[in-house]
């Protein structure tokens, strides 16, 4: 059985709407290292509809950013009841909960994700998301929508911890699952 591991860029208020108005400045080496080990365990990726759209508009034609060699030819999934289908080759949409969780049965590695704030809270609340891995920026953003909005009370234990030279904290959750 797979394993699902999202990576969200946050700010210390939690929010990680809109990252790129406030991100950028805190990306540097370190930072691409620790997204690139997020992504080079992946076989696949899971998004929502939002960030399938966006993405499905930006990546199949680009050919000049690293990032488009690694998430045009890997599978990848979009969780959406609204999505009837997707152009963006090598792309699956999953109607519900209980096919993200068939995927996850069916698939022996990780299975990545980056944004897709929604997707993330109902995967937590589902107990399928298996890794939270949070690039937390230090700058206190107002007027966006936080990754814990409309989240219940979600335990989780802390697996690392590390403090990039920019002072963004790199942090790796998983859920504090009882028994």
């Amino acid at each position: 059985m797979g394993q699902i591991a999202a990576n969200l860029f946050a700010t210390l208020d939690g929010s990680a709407e809109r990252p790129d108005q406030w991100h950028f400045p805190y990306f540097d080496d370190a930072m691409g290292k620790a997204v690139d080990r997020h992504t080079d365990r992946c076989e696949a990726y899971l998004m929502g509809r939002v960030l399938h759209d966006q993405w499905a508009e930006y990546w199949p034609g680009n050919t000049t950013d690293e990032f488009a060699d690694f998430i045009n030819p890997i599978p990848k999934y979009v969780l959406s009841t609204t999505l009837e289908k997707s152009d963006w080759a090598g792309t699956t949409v999953l109607r519900g909960l209980d096919e993200v969780r068939e995927l996850k049965e069916r698939t022996a590695g990780t299975i990545g994700m980056s944004g897709s704030l929604s997707t993330v809270r109902s995967l937590l609340e589902a107990d399928l998301l298996d890794e939270l891995v949070l690039l937390v920026d230090p700058i206190v953003v107002a007027g966006e929508r936080r990754w814990t909005d409309e989240l219940g009370r979600t335990p989780l234990e802390l697996v690392s911890g590390e403090t990039l030279p920019t002072g963004v904290l790199h942090l790796v959750y998983r859920p504090a699952r009882k028994g």
